[in-house]
């Protein structure tokens, strides 16, 4: 069940205040590691879950935002994952369709990665999956312009590496832009952030990696029960 709040801020990455309706004050944890770029300002709309695990420190997770320009994002990153797994396996991605198996956390490269998703067929290569949440809009570019990373990202530049390495090895590589913010209708490598993300981004595509974005009903997932 989600609750709703006020986001007063966000600070040391993890943690956020929020204001109940009665004026209660709580600070709750925040689930991404990025830099949230329009994506937490103060006064935003926020909806948290509550957790009954006692060894956690904070009881609360942020897990959507409605912002002050009328969007839905789903802050917590890790959901795209399970948006991206459920699609799979229900076959919602064409492109991605008719494998026999579906594996997720996979090891893999020469870096010690672990791909999100190994789909594999006795009559097809193996296919190698990376998902990136992507809730970064920047409208200076264009209306519904999205972008990946939010902030320099050196684990997405390994990822981008490996990614490379399993195509020239032989097998199949896709990265999927899961987007869970509902202004974003494009997404494309963030060069005005990271601008060896960008680089990688556009060897990877020269080198046969795959580049997909997924719009995930997020809404409707989180929103199942609301106070």
């Amino acid at each position: 069940m989600l609750q709703r709040a006020t986001l007063i801020k966000r600070y040391k990455r993890f943690l956020a205040d929020i204001e109940l309706e009665n004026g209660e004050l709580l600070t709750i944890y925040c689930p991404n590691t990025g830099a949230m770029t329009h994506c937490a300002d103060p006064g935003d709309q926020v909806w948290y879950s509550t957790s009954n695990n006692p060894k956690r420190k904070y009881q609360y997770t942020w897990e959507l935002t409605y912002t002050q320009a009328g969007h839905w994002i789903c802050i917590n990153s890790v959901k795209a994952n399970a948006f991206i797994e459920k699609m799979l396996k229900h076959n919602q991605i064409p492109e991605l369709a008719r494998y026999n198996t579906i594996k997720a956390e996979v090891m893999y490269g020469n870096e010690n990665s672990r791909i999100d998703f190994l789909l594999s067929d006795n009559n097809k290569p193996d296919c190698y999956v990376e998902v990136k949440s992507c809730t970064l809009l920047e409208s200076r570019f264009g209306k519904g312009a999205g972008f990946f990373p939010d902030a320099v990202s050196q684990r997405g530049q390994k990822h981008l590496r490996e990614l490379i390495e399993m195509k020239q090895q032989g097998f199949r590589s896709v990265l999927i832009f899961a987007v869970l913010h509902t202004g974003i209708t494009s997404v494309q490598a963030a060069e005005h952030i990271d601008k060896n993300y960008a680089k990688l981004f556009e060897q990877a595509k020269q080198q046969g990696v795959e580049v997909l974005c997924c719009f995930p009903k997020f809404k409707e997932s989180l929103f199942q029960r609301i106070e």
